[in-house]
């Protein structure tokens, strides 16, 4: 028997791709660019689609005759047991590859935002609170744990990372993102791409490109960004996801920028993205993506016009279901209006990918028979480990924390005794179990008030709702107040519920008006503090709120965003004083509710000044975060020195802990350039360090700046280094700064490649 040449791994993928596709008809071809949405039937016999909102109806069994590009999440569409799930993805799977004529499985895709999202899946803490670690080896190691559990039940490509940069706080999104700041956004994203990448599986970098930069924080809204704020904010972290994280796929944003939808730009995904860039992976849509550019963005009349904008701008697979890249495309390469040469391209990329998962290989088969635990011990010990790493503890003026082992403490709040206030909108429990009322969440998630009992047992604790999360209602105020003037230390628990589409203060379509916040917890925090009794701010949200309205009349305030399954008994150590707390502000806090939008990145008319009553300097800036022990940075002078516009230079600086406890410092290195030919912002992150420090120790370290770090894009739309003057300020915030080195960049103008230093290396080594 002769085995075709598509089916031979020792041929090159580009060889046996091409001779496959010289075999295959034009519906076969189709087929292969689009998906279907599923879901595992809970006894596991097998997936049927259960979605039909903006899809074509078809008949299942006929369908895949043909082949099929995607099977979309089969695990995250209603609570199925992760073994039977896995068995009914790889009974499907079977029938998929016996239906069609090359028996060539589809790539089974899923979210992975923070954490599988799957029932009985380890609930992880949300991209923000990655941000707040500061620590882009353990979210590689996050990435790589989660990439490992799709791969045990039969997923190929995860949905995730996003790598939006905060522009507008009131997006109900930013839980989602990373932080306001591209540098910190692309050394993170790319750490989780490489852990994911690293377990085999497909990640799916988000969302491409400008969606966080909506007009008013509306969800899905225009774009109005200059072409210096796309290439200098928004795409950096894109860029070195792709190049230092390998990421093989890219999913197209909702917005338009300027009038243009992401979903048909040629420019964005042909141009930039390949072209230039060099990607050779998927682009795929975002969720009825393709079929928006007729509902939505008006820009094509038809669905088959749709489709063949999205394919000639470079989208490949159509997802969640075939209404565009089905029927309507078939008919319309058969009528001559969309070249199939066009078809024959975006095919051409699947089935290459699909090449290198092995699913063209024919000893392939799926997997099925081995235990799964969604959520072992390992993945908890991780989840605590990143949510302890990531509470920021903002203030501590009085010095009621850690509070007393036996001390009288009143719990009171709406998140305080609330498992999903640990959650973000994009968790299973919040995403999913929404609409199945009664299921259990499947993962355990204590809450602050039973963690804080665990974690104190000779303290006396009570509790007190006061109000709901954004209902109106008072009633339980009273209740509130008189539980707090009996205690010694009032810790009130606000927050966000995360939801979709309005459902929640934070989450997907969740937008806001201000950064007050939601509800009447501020008149409840108000009533706590009235008591006289100390009040600590605990916050569980998705976004900053303004805390201005409190300040220097709270006893301590700690924010943890959306921090996972383990939040609880992280943020009771860190209550307690069992864990240090060393988070770092991701996002900036504001002082007033209005006084947005605003991020840190501000060039000199962003700023506070004389020509404007408003002020809008953040409470507490980016970077910002206390510890419980002291920190000494001692940085050796050196005169102003001159490098090239292609030159490196170092700068260290030594940190020790003067305190009695182990403590973690992170070292922030930013840019200020005084004087540019276009405006610039301020101050900008371009390198950072994590040093676990134990008591008295002292370590040194070393940033290697390189004159790439400090390019930006001039007034012709070109990435320039530019002679001049350069300030490279060592701070524990961007607001902080500890220490100065004065550079001069000398000689011409220089262009940097694409082959341009991304990110500043640093070096660790112990100090005397």
């Amino acid at each position: 028997m002769t085995t075709a040449p598509w089916r031979d791994p020792a041929l090159p993928a580009a060889t046996r791709v091409d001779d496959l596709l010289s075999r295959m008809t034009l519906e076969e071809k189709t087929a292969q660019l689009y998906g279907v949405w599923v879901g595992a039937a809970t006894d596991g016999a097998g997936v049927a689609p259960l979605q039909s909102e903006m899809a074509s109806a078809y008949d299942w069994d006929e369908l895949i005759t043909r082949g099929l590009g995607q099977l979309t999440r089969s695990f995250g569409t209603a609570p199925v047991d992760p073994a039977l799930g896995a068995q009914a993805l790889a009974r499907a799977q079977r029938r998929i590859a016996e239906a069609g004529r090359f028996g060539i499985p589809a790539v089974a895709h899923e979210e992975c935002l923070a954490g599988f999202t799957a029932w009985r899946a380890t609930a992880y803490p949300v991209p923000l609170a990655w941000g707040a670690a500061f620590d882009p080896a353990l979210v590689e190691e996050l990435g790589r744990r989660i990439g490992e559990d799709l791969r045990s039940v039969g997923v190929h490509q995860g949905l995730a990372p996003v790598l939006d940069v905060v522009r507008d706080l009131r997006w109900g999104r930013v839980e989602e993102t990373i932080g306001e700041d591209p540098y910190l956004v692309g050394t993170v994203a790319t750490a989780y791409v490489r852990g994911l990448e690293s377990a085999g599986i497909v990640a799916t970098l988000k969302h491409f490109a400008g969606y966080a930069a909506s007009a008013g924080a509306r969800n899905l809204a225009p774009v109005r960004a200059g072409v210096r704020e796309l290439a200098d904010v928004t795409l950096p972290p894109f860029e070195m996801a792709l190049r230092e994280g390998g990421a093989r796929s890219v999913m197209a944003a909702y917005n338009d920028t300027d009038g243009v939808p992401a979903s048909a730009d040629p420019y964005l995904l042909t141009e930039l993205l390949r072209e230039e860039w060099g990607f050779t992976g998927t682009v795929v849509s975002d969720y009825f993506g393709v079929g928006f550019l007729q509902s939505l963005h008006r820009v094509a009349g038809s669905e088959a016009e749709a489709a063949h904008k999205a394919l000639e701008a470079g989208i490949d697979v159509e997802l969640p279901t075939l209404k565009c890249y089905g029927e309507p495309l078939v008919a319309a390469v058969r009528a001559g209006t969309v070249p199939e040469s066009l078809i024959d391209r975006a095919a051409r990329r699947v089935l290459l990918q699909k090449c290198e998962l092995g699913l063209l290989d024919e000893d392939w088969r799926p997997e099925t028979g081995r235990p799964v635990d969604l959520d072992s011990a390992g993945n908890r010990a991780l989840a605590r480990r990143l949510a302890e790493e990531s509470v920021v503890l903002l203030d501590n003026a009085d010095g009621v924390l850690p509070l007393a082992p036996d001390t009288r403490i009143a719990v009171v709040g709406p998140r305080a005794h609330d498992p999903l206030a640990m959650l973000g909108c994009y968790s299973f429990p919040s995403h999913v179990l929404a609409h199945h009322p009664g299921v259990p969440t499947g993962v355990d998630i204590p809450t602050v008030l039973d963690a804080l009992r665990a974690e104190l047992p000779d303290a006396k604790v009570t509790f007190a709702r006061g109000c709901e999360v954004s209902e109106p209602d008072r009633s339980g105020f009273e209740e509130a107040v008189a539980r707090a003037a009996e205690a010694d230390v009032c810790v009130a628990v606000l927050g966000d519920r995360a939801g979709l589409f309005g459902r929640g203060t934070s989450g997907e379509g969740c937008d806001v008006a201000d950064l007050g916040l939601p509800g009447v917890q501020g008149e409840l925090l108000d009533a706590l503090v009235a008591t006289g009794v100390p009040v600590v701010l605990v916050l569980l949200t998705g976004r900053p709120y303004a805390l201005g309205r409190w300040q220097d009349r709270l006893g301590g305030v700690v924010q943890a965003f959306f921090p996972g399954e383990e939040g609880g008994p992280a943020l009771a150590g860190v209550l307690s004083g069992r864990v240090g707390p060393s988070g770092r502000l991701p996002v900036s806090v504001p002082r007033d509710p209005g006084g947005q939008p605003w991020t840190y990145l501000q060039p000199p008319l962003g700023l506070a000044g004389e020509v404007s009553n408003l002020d809008p300097t953040p409470l507490y800036p980016f970077g910002h975060g206390r510890s419980y022990t002291s920190f000494d940075w001692e940085a050796a002078e050196v005169p102003e020195a001159e490098i090239a516009t292609d030159g490196s230079y170092d700068v260290s600086v030594t940190v020790r802990n003067t305190g009695e406890r182990a403590g973690a410092e992170v070292v922030q290195l930013y840019l200020h350039d005084p004087v540019a030919s276009v405006t610039r912002p301020d101050v900008r992150l371009i390198g950072y360090r994590r040093l676990e420090l134990a008591a008295g120790e002292a370590r040194r370290v070393t940033f290697r700046f390189h004159a790439d770090l400090s390019a930006f894009t001039d007034r012709t739309g070109t990435r320039i280094v530019e002679p001049g003057a350069l300030e490279l300020r060592l701070g524990a915030s961007s607001a902080d700064v500890r220490h100065t080195a004065r550079l001069n960049l000398t000689g011409p103008v220089r262009h940097p490649g694409t082959d341009r230093r991304l990110h500043c290396e640093t070096e660790v080594e112990p100090a005397s």
